[in-house]
C-alpha cells in the first residue's frame, strides 16, 4: 500500500499520534538535560569531596525502584533497567571528568543550576 492509497482518516490519526510522540521526545530529552544538570552538581560534589564517581548501592536502589515504577506503568521493568544503566553509565563518565578536571583545577568547580524536576532520587550516583 503506498501513501497515496492510505484513507485520509488514518492520515489524520497517524499524525495526531506522531505528533503526540513527537511531543513525548521533546519532554523526555528536556527531563534528560534538567537530570544532567543535577548529576553534574552531584560530580562537583563527589570531586570536591574526594567521592569515587559510582555508588553501586545507590544503583541498587535506583535500578529497584524504576523496575518497580516500570512495571505500574505497565512497561517492560528490564527496558526501565537498560535505559538506567545506559544513563548511570554516562552519569559517572561525566564524573570521571568532573573529577579529573578538578585535580587539575585551582578554586571552586562550577555548579551548574537543578531544577525542582531534579531531587534526591533523580541524580544517577
Amino acid at each position: 500500500m503506498t501513501k497515496s492509497n492510505i484513507d485520509e482518516s488514518v492520515r489524520t490519526e497517524l499524525k495526531r499520534l506522531r505528533d503526540s510522540i513527537d511531543n513525548i521526545d521533546a519532554a523526555v530529552i528536556h527531563m534528560l538535560a534538567e537530570r544532567f544538570k543535577c548529576t553534574q552538581q552531584v560530580g562537583h560534589l563527589k570531586a570536591e569531596h574526594k567521592l569515587p564517581p559510582a555508588d553501586p548501592d545507590r544503583e541498587a536502589r535506583q535500578i529497584a525502584r524504576l523496575r518497580q515504577l516500570a512495571e505500574n506503568a505497565r512497561l517492560d521493568p528490564a527496558f526501565a533497567e537498560k535505559l538506567l544503566n545506559f544513563v548511570v553509565a554516562e552519569v559517572i563518565r561525566h564524573h570521571e571528568r568532573i573529577a579529573d578536571a578538578s585535580e587539575h583545577a585551582t578554586g571552586p568547580a562550577p555548579a551548574p543550576g537543578c531544577g525542582a524536576a531534579g531531587g534526591a532520587d533523580s541524580a544517577g550516583t
